[in-house]
């Protein structure tokens, strides 16, 4: 059974295996027929040909009280396409796939980069992007979760449990974030949050002294975690980072224009396990590389709209700051290992937080190089007030590809 504690900041909605599954589906049941709720899926075409993909859709196929799941279809051809709609197919739910990489919504995309409203690369946090506009045209939903589509360990707790916290409409929440333990096949995982975020947050309020906003971040079990649910009416105002900054971005939005009593944080897996990124060590712009530096420069980002100042020393005093902190924290993730019977490589995580200490320099250089970049997509709102026309030839573009 997992412990009750309660931050102080946000809820934290505990998982102690006292309510059975069959009666929050029960309840979600009632709930959708007051207040539709829609599930977004982001998805890589290869993702179709892996059998954690396969395994969600079939655990969906189960589900009654969702009403429209959208997916994101990234890096797929006509034929893709074509295979896409198939696989889909089997989903009772009504369902749409957007084609990211098709005529028409290449057009839309397009009209929108002529406005400079577009995102600026391609990736997750585009896909989920245009998601979020379709769900917005199909003005169906009072509640909108999504999760990644390479979850191994999948099962409908999850996405039970993503849910119920914006659908229950006794609560308050307007954003739910999940966590979970990451602890596969006898490893302990999570190794960016583990090894970069927490000891950066806390490095960074060592030195910046007390912050609301770090003190924010700090406080979610799994900040990096891609599943999270909120309220329809969320979906116009969120500006959301196109690069690896994408978790941290959207919390840092939940931050900025909602109280903490509107926000929790749920436990919706026993296990989790999903596509692993390469370390990349060679490589800046790929894999765990590329998702570190993105991350610092998210943060860096934040704490600068709150009046902070950095400097080359100041971010070499960082460095510094989080080398010792992480190198202590390598410490406690081996004795909870040992203590847990884990395999646990101590050679192989002093070597990643070098890595993560030297990517946080180049995550500074990068911000004090050019001060003027800015990772966010605009929100729909601003879209929608630049074109009305957009979100309606949009969802005609999307309808088309479907029919």
């Amino acid at each position: 059974m997992p412990d009750f504690h309660q931050n102080g900041v946000i809820a934290t909605l505990h998982n102690f295996n006292s309510k059975p599954i069959e009666e929050i589906e029960k309840e979600l049941l009632e709930f959708s027929k007051v207040s539709p709720m829609t599930l977004i899926l982001p998805s890589l075409y290869s993702e179709l040909e892996k059998p954690a993909l396969t395994y969600i859709v079939n655990t969906l196929k189960k589900v009654k009280y969702i009403k429209n799941i959208v997916i994101g279809l990234d890096q797929a051809n006509k034929q893709d396409f074509i295979k896409a709609k198939k696989f889909f197919s089997v989903l009772p739910q009504k369902k749409y796939i957007l084609w990211n990489d098709g005529p028409k919504l290449k057009k839309i995309d397009q009209n929108l980069s002529k406005m400079d409203l577009a995102p600026a690369e391609k990736g997750k946090g585009r896909n989920i992007w245009y998601c979020m506009g379709f769900v917005i045209s199909l003005k169906e939903s009072g509640s909108v979760a999504m999760h990644d589509c390479d979850i191994v360990t999948y099962d409908k707790n999850l996405v039970a449990k993503l849910f119920y916290p914006v659908a229950n409409p006794k609560f308050s929440f307007d954003f739910c974030k999940g966590f979970y333990p990451r602890v596969a096949q006898k490893s302990m995982n999570g190794r960016v949050t583990r090894l970069l975020v927490t000891p950066l947050v806390k490095s960074l309020q060592k030195m910046v002294g007390f912050n609301e906003y770090l003190n924010f971040l700090d406080i979610f079990k799994y900040p990096l975690a891609g599943e999270f649910s909120f309220k329809y009416n969320l979906l116009n105002d969120i500006r959301i980072p196109h690069d690896w900054g994408l978790e941290i971005g959207i919390l840092s939005e939940m931050y900025r224009n909602f109280a903490n009593n509107k926000i929790c944080q749920v436990d919706i897996a026993d296990t989790y396990e999903h596509k692993h990124q390469e370390v990349s060590k060679n490589n800046r712009q790929k894999g765990l590389s590329k998702m570190t530096i993105d991350i610092s420069k998210a943060l860096f980002r934040k704490l600068a709209t709150q009046g902070h100042v950095f400097s080359n020393e100041k971010f070499r005093t960082l460095k510094a700051t989080y080398y010792r902190l992480a190198l202590d924290m390598v410490q406690i993730y081996k004795t909870d290992a040992e203590m847990n019977g884990l395999n646990f490589d101590v050679h192989k995580e002093e070597e990643m937080v070098e890595l993560f200490a030297q990517n946080i320099i180049e995550a500074g250089k990068i911000f004090l190089d050019s001060p003027s970049e800015n990772p966010n997509i605009p929100t729909w709102r601003r879209v929608d007030s630049a074109d009305p026309t957009i979100l309606k030839s949009f969802n005609d573009a999307v309808m088309e590809d479907n029919t």
